[in-house]
């Protein structure tokens, strides 16, 4: 029988689902390392200038820093989740057919906000307004649709306040 030394099987999985290896690191690049790791993702470059939209200007190729998508658009890892839409009644808030919403659970729905909410099971995005009676109605933003009254007899639940519209062109 074999004495000391790593056994086959021995320890707790670790939380990644696959085999690790040990990795020697400077101190000052763990913090780094571990970023890159929860937010699984990559940092690209951020030029310092704007783009304007108007009368062009010459270009200042200046990058500032580093951008990682993850950290800009997403606050609460844990309670985010996205979501693609289909339909057009929210055209004039920006939010198009196939769009990909990122939606954020752990904030709290307002008036004025954009949520997703199950009505009976049937998914929505609209906005949430706030009627001077305290009732919530929710308003689609383009002229075709209809405002929805939330029936008082639905099951209905708010899945989280959208925060950013992901939008190709």
């Amino acid at each position: 029988m074999k004495h000391g030394g790593a056994r086959s099987g021995a320890g707790k999985p670790g939380p990644y689902g696959e085999k690790t290896k040990p990795i020697r690191l400077p101190l000052s690049l763990i913090p780094a390392v571990q970023k890159f790791i929860s937010h699984k993702g990559y940092k690209l470059p951020l030029y310092d200038s704007k783009v304007p939209a108007g009368f062009p200007s010459p270009a200042d190729d200046h990058v500032a820093e580093s951008l990682d998508l993850n950290e800009y658009l997403i606050k609460h890892p844990a309670a985010t989740f996205f979501v693609r839409v289909s339909g057009t009644s929210m055209i004039n808030a920006g939010i198009s057919e196939n769009d990909i919403l990122i939606v954020d659970r752990s904030l709290t729905p307002a008036h004025g906000k954009i949520v997703i909410v199950a009505i009976d099971g049937q998914l929505t995005v609209k906005r949430l307004h706030k009627k001077a009676s305290g009732q919530f109605i929710l308003m689609p933003d383009n002229p075709d649709y209809e405002p929805m009254e939330i029936p008082e007899d639905s099951s209905t639940y708010i899945w989280g306040v959208v925060t950013s519209v992901i939008h190709a062109v």
